[in-house]
Parts: C-alpha cells; sequence; structure tokens
C-alpha cells in the first residue's frame, strides 16, 4: 500500500469512523489475512488461521454459537490452563471478558479474521442453526404448524365443507347467488379501498425532484441479504449491478445466501472473483427450503445494523443505499422497515410482461403509497425492504415456513407498533414473462396471503387490540379480499352478461335489478382500475404502456388459474416454494437508471 492509498484511507476513516483495517480491507489495499497478522502485531498476540488450525471440539459448547458470531469471538483451544479465545475484534475483547462464563476463566485471546470465525462457527453449529432458522417466529405467529391441524380445526373445516355440499346440492340458487353476493360485496369493499387509496395519493402534496442523497456522519453498516437457488445464469449480471452500489465499501456487507445443495450457482461462484464486501453465507439444507429460512440463517452471520433485501434480479439505483442510510438516520425509532419501489427492465419482452410492468406501476405508485398515507398496513414487497436490525431480531426475523413472508413481515411489524415507510427508491426487475411460470410465482402468492390471514385471524381480538381498528379492517381488505376476487372470478366475469342483455342463471334467485346493480358496479371497478393504471404508468418511464392498460381485463383472469392450485396447495403442500427462474430477459436490461427510472417523481406528487 503506498503513501497514496494511505492517505486516501485515513481521508475515508475520517468521515467514517470505522476502523482502519476494515477500510483498508474493503477497498481491496490488503487481504484479511495480512490484516490478521497486522492486528496481532499491534495487540502483542499470537494469529490463528482457523482453517488449518480449527479449534478444539472440545470447546464446542463452550459459548452460544449466535453470541460468538455477534461479537467474533471463538473459544479455540486450553493451553496451560488458560482458555485462548480467537477474536476477530481484540480491540472490543476487554469488553467481553465481563460477559464470559465463569468456567472458561482465565482467558487470553488470540487473533482471528472474521470470515474465519463465521467459517469454524458455521462448520460447529451449521445445523443447530439452521433449525433456528426454522422456529425463529414464536408459535403463535409462525404458519409452521398448519401441516398439523388440531382436532377443533378439522371439525370446523369438515362442518363447513359438508354444509356447503349439502346446500349445493339441495339449494344451488341459493348457495351460487351466496357466493355471488359475496363476490360482490368483497368486489366493493377491494374497490373502495382503492379508491380511497387513489384518491389519498392524488390529493398529496406535491414534492420538489429529489435532491442529491446525504451521507450521515457515520455511514451505518449495511449488511444485504441476496438468497440464491439455482441462478448460476444471472449470477455475473447479479454481481455486475451489486458493484454499482454507491456507498462506502467498508460499510457495506453483501451477503449472497447459497443453499448447501445449490451445486449450478456454486459453480458459477466459483468462476467469480467477489470484491472483499461480498461474501457467501451457505445454509445447510433442511425442510423448509425457502427464501425465509435461508435468511434467517444468514441474519445471524451479518454485521449490519441496517439489513436490506435483493433478489438476485434486482438491479437497484447506485444511489439506494445512501437515500436508505439518510432516510432512518432522520426517522423517528419506530419506523423499523423502509419500502422502496419495483419496476420491471423487461416490459416489452411478451405481453405478460406488459401487464405485470402496468400491475406492479399501480401498486407501488399509487395504491402502496395511498395506503401508507392512510395510515394502513402495508404488504411489503420481498425485495428492496429495509429493515433495522433490533426491530427486525426483536419480532424474530422471518417465517420460514410461509411462502409470502414478506407480506407476513408487515402485518407483525404493524401488530407490534412498528411502521412501515414507503422510500423514494426504484429497483428494477425481471418481469415474470412466461404463461405457466407466471401462474406459478401467483399461486404462491395467492398461497402465502391464505396461509399470512389464516394466521393473524387464529385470535381476531388479539389482532384487533394489536393493530387497532383501521389497520384491522386494512387487513381484511387487503387479503380477504384478494384471495377471494380470484377464487371467486368466473361468477365476476358473469357481470358482463349483464350489460349485454344475455340471460344470467341468478335473475332468479337475485332479481334483474340486483343484477343490473351489481353489472353496473362492476363496470365502474373496471373504470377505476384503467384510472389508477393510466396515472401510475404515466408516472414512470413505461409511459408507452399506457395503449396496453385495457388488456389488463384479460390479464387478471389467469389469476384465477393461480388461485385454485393455491387452494389445492394449502391443504396438500402448503410450504412448498414454487421457485420462479430467472435470466430469461438479460438482454432486455436497457431501462433507465437513476432519476430517469424513478419517472416524474417531482411532478406527480
Amino acid at each position: 500500500m503506498g503513501a497514496q492509498d494511505l492517505l486516501r484511507v485515513l481521508g475515508l476513516q475520517a468521515e467514517m469512523r470505522a476502523p482502519l483495517g476494515r477500510i483498508c480491507v474493503a477497498e481491496g489495499l490488503i487481504t484479511e489475512a495480512q490484516l490478521r497478522r497486522a492486528l496481532a502485531l499491534q495487540f502483542g498476540v499470537p494469529a490463528i488461521d482457523l482453517g488449518q488450525d480449527p479449534p478444539d471440539p472440545a470447546l464446542t459448547g463452550a459459548l452460544d454459537p449466535v453470541y460468538c458470531l455477534t461479537h467474533g469471538l471463538l473459544p479455540w483451544r486450553v493451553e496451560d490452563g488458560t482458555t485462548v479465545i480467537a477474536t476477530s475484534a481484540p480491540e472490543r475483547f476487554d469488553d467481553r471478558l465481563a460477559e464470559l462464563p465463569e468456567h472458561l476463566a482465565p482467558v487470553r485471546m488470540a487473533v482471528a479474521s472474521a470470515a474465519d470465525v463465521q467459517a469454524a462457527v458455521a462448520r460447529l453449529h451449521g445445523p443447530a442453526l439452521a433449525r433456528r432458522a426454522e422456529q425463529r417466529v414464536p408459535d403463535a405467529e409462525s404458519c409452521r404448524h398448519w401441516s398439523q391441524p388440531t382436532p377443533e380445526r378439522r371439525a370446523v373445516t369438515l362442518a363447513i365443507l359438508l354444509s356447503a355440499l349439502g346446500c349445493l346440492l339441495l339449494v344451488p340458487g341459493l348457495f351460487f347467488g351466496a357466493l355471488f353476493l359475496w363476490a360482490a360485496l368483497t368486489l366493493a369493499l377491494a374497490t373502495g379501498m382503492k379508491a380511497v387509496a387513489f384518491a389519498a395519493r392524488i390529493a398529496a402534496p406535491r414534492r420538489p425532484g429529489p435532491t442529491p442523497p446525504k451521507l450521515p456522519d457515520r455511514p451505518p453498516v449495511i449488511s444485504i441479504l441476496v438468497p440464491l437457488l439455482d441462478e448460476g445464469e444471472i449470477l455475473p449480471a447479479l454481481i455486475a449491478r451489486l458493484r454499482r452500489l454507491d456507498y462506502p465499501r467498508a460499510s457495506l456487507d453483501v451477503v449472497l445466501i447459497l443453499e448447501e445443495k445449490d451445486r449450478k450457482t456454486r459453480a458459477a461462484l466459483a468462476q467469480l472473483t467477489l470484491p472483499p464486501w461480498i461474501r457467501v453465507v451457505e445454509v445447510p439444507d433442511g425442510v423448509p427450503r425457502t427464501k425465509p429460512r435461508a435468511m434467517n440463517y444468514a441474519l445471524d452471520f451479518c454485521r449490519g445494523e441496517i439489513v436490506g433485501i435483493y433478489d438476485a434480479e434486482d438491479a437497484p439505483e447506485p444511489d439506494q443505499l445512501i437515500r436508505v442510510a439518510a432516510r432512518f438516520a432522520e426517522a423517528p425509532p419506530d419506523v423499523a422497515c423502509l419500502q422502496g419501489v419495483l419496476d420491471y427492465y423487461n416490459p416489452h419482452s411478451t405481453w405478460i410482461a406488459r401487464c405485470f410492468t402496468i400491475e406492479y406501476a399501480s401498486w407501488f405508485r399509487v395504491v402502496l403509497p395511498g395506503l401508507a398515507r392512510l395510515g394502513l398496513v402495508i404488504p411489503l414487497g420481498g425485495t428492496t425492504l429495509f429493515f433495522r436490525r433490533d426491530a427486525l431480531e426483536r419480532l424474530g426475523g422471518w417465517d420460514a415456513h410461509n411462502v409470502t413472508e414478506d407480506c407476513d413481515l408487515g402485518i407483525r411489524l404493524a401488530r407490534h407498533g412498528y411502521r412501515t415507510e414507503m422510500i423514494d427508491i426504484v429497483t428494477q426487475e425481471e418481469a415474470n414473462n412466461r404463461l405457466l411460470p407466471w401462474i406459478r410465482q401467483r399461486s404462491r402468492w395467492l398461497k402465502g396471503f391464505m396461509l399470512t390471514y389464516a394466521v393473524h385471524m387464529r385470535r381476531p381480538r388479539a389482532l384487533f387490540r394489536q393493530l387497532g381498528p383501521r389497520k384491522f379492517w386494512g387487513v381484511q381488505l387487503l387479503l380477504l379480499t384478494a384471495t377471494t376476487q380470484f377464487l371467486l372470478a368466473p361468477l365476476l366475469w358473469s357481470f358482463w352478461a349483464v350489460p349485454l342483455g344475455i340471460p344470467h342463471p341468478l335473475e332468479g334467485p337475485l332479481g334483474r335489478d340486483t343484477l343490473i346493480w351489481a353489472g353496473t358496479a362492476f363496470l365502474l371497478t373496471e373504470a377505476l382500475a384503467v384510472a389508477i393504471a393510466v396515472v401510475a404508468v404515466r408516472s414512470t418511464a413505461h409511459r408507452g404502456l399506457v395503449p396496453w392498460v385495457p388488456t389488463m381485463h384479460l390479464y387478471f383472469p389467469i389469476g384465477a388459474l393461480a388461485s385454485y392450485k393455491a387452494a389445492y396447495e394449502l391443504v396438500s403442500a402448503p410450504f412448498y416454494w414454487d421457485k420462479t427462474a430467472h435470466g430469461h430477459s438479460l438482454d432486455a436490461e436497457r431501462a433507465p437508471r437513476g432519476a430517469e427510472a424513478r419517472g416524474l417523481r417531482g411532478e406527480d406528487k
């Protein structure tokens, strides 16, 4: 390292107040092994390579593995009656002495690299940490026992099914009429919620365009979790996108989460040279093999006070992390989560991709901001999420068995008094642009919504007490109406017959006036959906998709197929994660970046 490099890292240290050695490693000026030797010389203690000289197995249970990961400690050997403890943070070793169990005394330290300490803990305690990852969320808020129903739940389910079957056989008109009215009611409620959210979004005061982000005086360490599964094709593009992130490298901790049996991604990683601020955490194989389980496991290996999530196909704006750090520095402590905007970089690849882009624009640029302004629960989006780590750990992380862990976590945050804010940052993703994969992905989402609703409505009074009336009814509108609308879609489609003068099979039981009213209301809901979509799309760089908005009437009915698959799997395979394949539109990543990708944010707010 030359004099010029030294001056540069000293300047960074003055700005960041981070350890000099960490800055040098993150900037690629020295290796972890060189830092280990330098720290050993500085503190006058031995340097240990835990890969070549592993810890004594007899000390495996001497300290809790999570404590070891949190503080960079690991009992190594007993020499002459003294326990030698390897540490990657020798400057903080004295602060930990009072916390160590008495049976380890006397102790002295040796220096090991952070990567070696974590690797050794994973080798010794990986299976135990994986089991912990599966059960971090308390039983009362987890769906992990869904596949083992209680006798009471079996009895209630059987009674409902027998009652429905008897009604269908004995009085079919009443049966379908009741379903029709329920579909109409939920449609009206969902439309009302969207209308109010739309009005709140339109009435929001206009804000000036985004100002250049300002890094806090002490940039917080941000850990980014990137779950991977069979992502070999997209991995080089992912690393290139992560390199564009504009954040101090010494405060950036990107964790690629690799499943133990994912040979495809491991082979692709072996061909790449990762920068020092990107590392791999391997999750021991187990059941369920889900994204939330993997993130729970990796959470213990993070070093950040802010934890973010990206998916493998994400292309985030370079200044995202600076904006996240700045907002958390200003926000009150109860703001535990920031949700960014999701967009797509391949909207013109297929018709489904166009519709998917329109749908996401409506959701992230109109409906969610409106719900946030109304003070309702925000169902999280799965990626471009950032959490205060202490709040995330207090809640137990993610429910490892829930296939929409993001939506579930959004509700749990609200239940425990935390708030989620929408933040004006954009991540571009790859739209699922093929029919069958789209159905599989949507069925997973709908199955997760059903599971999430069932879990949180186990004790409705407790949920009402924790959320309050506004948020409680908001959850009903969000989850109950979403699943109902897809499941009863064929009944809703029959509304089209009424304005066209076609006889309706329910005209006798319900009366023609009721059907005319319902058909008119259905047309109004379609008009509102078109208005929301047009406003949303016009606020993005995808204005050319406006002519495609009317075709959304053909897009959403596909979700009915996904809902029936979801309902079947809710019983047969509730924790099955139907993986979405990525990397089919890498050549289409030509979407604008920065302020242009954010759209007319200063004009439409």
